[in-house]
């Protein structure tokens, strides 16, 4: 099976989905003493792709509060960039992070604060110039039409509830992001994002055989399928797999080997269930 099936189901450019649910907050990690306060943080991982490397430039991450309760000026100075009232900054320390090692399972987090209880609508991404793809060995620019200047808006219209923790996992797919502009060898970034609160969300895990540190020497792109959603991940080194952030449902999860020799395999009826991993069964391509 080739791999464009990883396009038959789009999130769509900067989609967003973020769940009312949330984690017990560990009173220690409440900076509030009156519990009129709740913490987020934002969590980073990708889809694969089938690049060498793709460095993002991540300048900062910010958080729009739209509740009428003045903000402490003192959240906004610490990021220099920040032009309106009511951004609130998650993380302003630059970092460039190839997107490729955050794969099956794999994650950073890029910050956290404590939040004032309220409503908040936006996560807003702000990118640097220094996004690079590498394919065969060469380092090539991506270019990223008007994201740096206002930054990539996602909608998230959550209402936070004191004394509570949301963990925000945001997966940056970087097989749909990035786009080949005609046969003038420049590629442009186009960002598509999904997003998940861990709190309501669960993941599947598994091994398929042979491995590419077998003699076979190829992986297998797995695909978790429902609806109109899909997640995918390529198994690792030794065959295992993780795909995290998804949604309570039932799906299919296709097996795609990069060998022509094997067949692709669909397992039904996998039910994934909030804060739990589903074990899928192990899968032996002959």
């Amino acid at each position: 099976m080739s791999r464009q099936l990883q396009s038959i189901v789009s999130y769509g450019f900067f989609s967003l989905l973020l769940l009312a649910g949330v984690t017990a907050c560990d009173p220690a990690t409440n900076n509030s003493s009156n519990g009129e306060s709740a913490n987020v943080e934002v969590k980073l991982t990708d889809a694969p792709a089938n690049y060498d490397a793709v460095t993002i430039d991540i300048q900062s991450v910010r958080l729009h509060a739209d509740y009428e309760e003045d903000l402490d000026q003192d959240s906004l100075e610490t990021d220099e960039e920040a032009e309106e009232e009511g951004w609130i900054t998650i993380m302003d320390e630059p970092l460039e992070v190839n997107l490729l090692d955050l794969t099956n399972g794999n994650d950073i987090t890029l910050g956290s604060t404590t939040l004032e209880e309220g409503e908040y609508s936006q996560l807003r991404f702000i990118l640097g110039d220094n996004n690079t793809v590498t394919i065969d060995g060469e380092t090539i620019p991506l270019k990223t039409p008007s994201a740096q200047q206002s930054g990539l808006k996602l909608q998230l219209d959550a209402d936070v509830e004191a004394g509570e923790t949301y963990t925000l996992l945001v997966d940056f797919d970087a097989a749909k992001s990035i786009v080949k502009a005609g046969n003038s060898g420049m590629y442009l970034l186009k960002p598509v994002l999904h997003a998940v609160n861990l709190a309501e969300a669960g993941s599947i895990g598994g091994h398929v055989s042979p491995a590419m540190a077998d003699s076979a020497g190829f992986n297998t792109h797995v695909m978790a399928i429902t609806n109109d959603d899909t997640l995918s991940t390529i198994t690792g080194e030794e065959g295992n797999y993780k795909i995290m952030g998804l949604l309570p449902a039932t799906y299919d999860v296709v097996f795609d080997p990069d060998s022509e020799m094997y067949e692709d395999t669909t397992i039904t009826g996998v039910e994934v269930i909030a804060g739990e991993e589903t074990p899928v069964d192990s899968l032996s391509f002959r």
